[in-house]
């Protein structure tokens, strides 16, 4: 995945990327990779998707890209990191407003946690983001097993705790 070569993902975007906020992503881990990285394959290839759709790719290009736009502590506790699977995209949308977010886009990034939170998705771009964000989130996941087997472990065990109460 080059985008530096599409010429107009990137002035949709340049924005965003070139922002001292957003850079910030590149030192937070996600899944394997960087929350920056991560961010920037689910914002390409949903606007690759709504373009071929003929849908609002711009927005979709702009929140997708921001979808995870919010900072966290290294080192977070296990409970802290479940917690915010529910409460990031609130986070997310509220950081994005800097750079005059449209309704759409607020609810594209505010509803890419669904059903995980309780945001509707109003709109088919949404819909994308959610879906992309799910896809290349599970490939992540999956080919950096080693280092999420931990977290899944955890995961699994306060599922099961829970359950038992």
């Amino acid at each position: 995945m080059n985008i530096e070569n599409d010429l107009e993902f990137m002035s949709i975007v340049e924005d965003i990327l070139n922002s001292e906020d957003f850079n910030k992503l590149k030192n937070i881990e996600h899944h394997g990779t960087t929350r920056y990285n991560h961010s920037i394959k689910v914002a390409y290839n949903a606007y690759k998707i709504a373009k071929r759709m003929k849908l609002d790719y711009n927005s979709v290009a702009r929140a997708g890209l921001m979808h995870d736009f919010f900072l966290s502590e290294v080192g977070r506790s296990f409970k802290t990191r479940i917690i915010s699977t529910f409460t990031h995209p609130k986070k997310a949308a509220k950081n994005a407003m800097k750079f005059g977010i449209s309704e759409k886009e607020k609810n594209i990034i505010e509803s890419h946690m669904f059903p995980f939170c309780l945001t509707l998705p109003l709109y088919f771009e949404s819909w994308i983001v959610i879906l992309n964000d799910k896809v290349i989130g599970m490939k992540e996941f999956i080919f950096n097993w080693k280092n999420n087997f931990k977290f899944v472990t955890n995961f699994t065990f306060l599922l099961f705790l829970s359950l038992v109460k």
